[in-house]
């Protein structure tokens, strides 16, 4: 995966250099209490992250305390509004300046931290990322992009949209293909991602006129993009070796990602299940100790926890709301992974750059047609 210069990222206040996450404290289902344990897990993992973190000072003073030498690599941002999971994006917008989440996206800002990570309401959290952040020009709607575990080498492809927005035109899917594969060459180090296109059948004629307008659009920015369009991929897709990046609107995208959660949580209630029903099953599960638990470990949402929020002037990873600290530590893992690279700046080098291709291809369709 190709690294970034050093001297170009923010540095933490006080104690050496290092890549500055700016984070939420405030946002999570479980409390402060487990952001900052998902902190203090991925500090003890890396050595060069560094935090600004946001919420009530007192109370962040106390927990990070506990923390070891936690409390060396963090500048606390006293935020004392919280945004709830039951408020509405609209009255965030008006009343959440003083917020925790408003805090940490205002650090991204001002430049003090490469990437945020917040617990909290997503739709709160987009809708201010957007006010504060504004989109890449060329963006028209940021989208939301999710690991999905696969039989990649990489162990899981990325899919967008999942949620940002539930509509998306030709030319949105067209941003989404350059941000995701954007995203999957910085993300997991693949020199030129394949790219396809969800439908509900990989044949030229199916698909809304919007799916089939951009399955003509892709492929003439692929080469420039440095990506491979594969073309239109079904659902049976998303977790296989055939496609690295799988692009749809926001409203299929949440569907498909929810059923993914709950098939993978009722595969493990059924096998808890399955080898619990007699002698003969628990001793076979007593065999299977070891392959079960690399399963597990395969499936595990924790891992994959983080939704990056890609189109937008600055890094922001959603974590799921009801995270443990094993899931912080993975949202933060991936913001830190993603600003080390240098993902920002190309991705927006790499939207400008669709942007100019799309002027010049509808300047020579406007002149073949007078």
């Amino acid at each position: 995966m190709a690294s970034a210069d050093s001297s170009i990222l923010p540095r933490a206040p006080g104690d050496g250099g290092g890549v500055v996450i700016s984070v939420d404290a405030m946002g999570g289902d479980r409390g402060p209490a487990t952001v900052v344990a998902g902190m203090a897990e991925s500090a003890g993992k890396n050595p060069d992250i560094r935090f600004i973190v946001h919420g009530p000072r007192a109370e962040l003073e106390r927990l990070i305390a506990r923390r070891g030498d936690l409390a060396r690599r963090c500048d606390i941002r006293d935020a004392a509004g919280v945004v709830t999971m039951d408020d509405k994006p609209s009255q965030v917008l008006r009343k959440g300046e003083g917020t925790s989440m408003w805090s940490a996206l205002e650090s991204v800002r001002q430049g003090e931290a490469t990437a945020a990570v917040s617990c909290g309401n997503t739709g709160a959290l987009m809708a201010l990322s957007m006010l504060r952040l504004r989109k890449l020009p060329g963006v028209n709607r940021p989208a939301i992009a999710c690991l999905w575990p696969s039989r990649n080498p990489q162990g899981f492809n990325v899919m967008l949209d999942v949620g940002a927005d539930i509509r998306a035109d030709a030319q949105d899917l067209l941003t989404y293909a350059l941000m995701g594969a954007s995203y999957a060459r910085n993300g997991f180090g693949l020199e030129r991602p394949r790219v396809g296109l969800l439908n509900v059948g990989t044949e030229d004629h199916k698909g809304r006129p919007e799916l089939k307008q951009a399955h003509e659009l892709i492929p003439t920015t692929a080469q420039a993009a440095n990506f491979d369009y594969v073309g239109f991929v079904e659902g049976g897709d998303l977790p296989s070796a055939r496609v690295d990046v799988i692009v749809t609107d926001g409203f299929t995208g949440n569907v498909a990602l929810k059923t993914g959660e709950g098939t993978a949580k009722l595969v493990g209630e059924l096998l808890k299940e399955a080898f619990g029903k007699s002698v003969m099953s628990k001793f076979a599960a007593l065999l299977a100790m070891g392959s079960l638990k690399q399963l597990q470990k395969r499936i595990d949402p924790r891992r994959v926890n983080g939704g990056v929020f890609l189109g937008l002037n600055g890094t922001v990873v959603k974590s799921h709301g009801s995270a443990d600290a094993t899931g912080v530590s993975a949202a933060i893992k991936l913001a830190f992974r993603l600003a080390q690279s240098g993902f920002q700046d190309r991705l927006a080098a790499r939207v400008a750059q669709s942007v100019a291709a799309a002027g010049q291809i509808n300047g020579s369709k406007e002149s073949e047609a007078s």
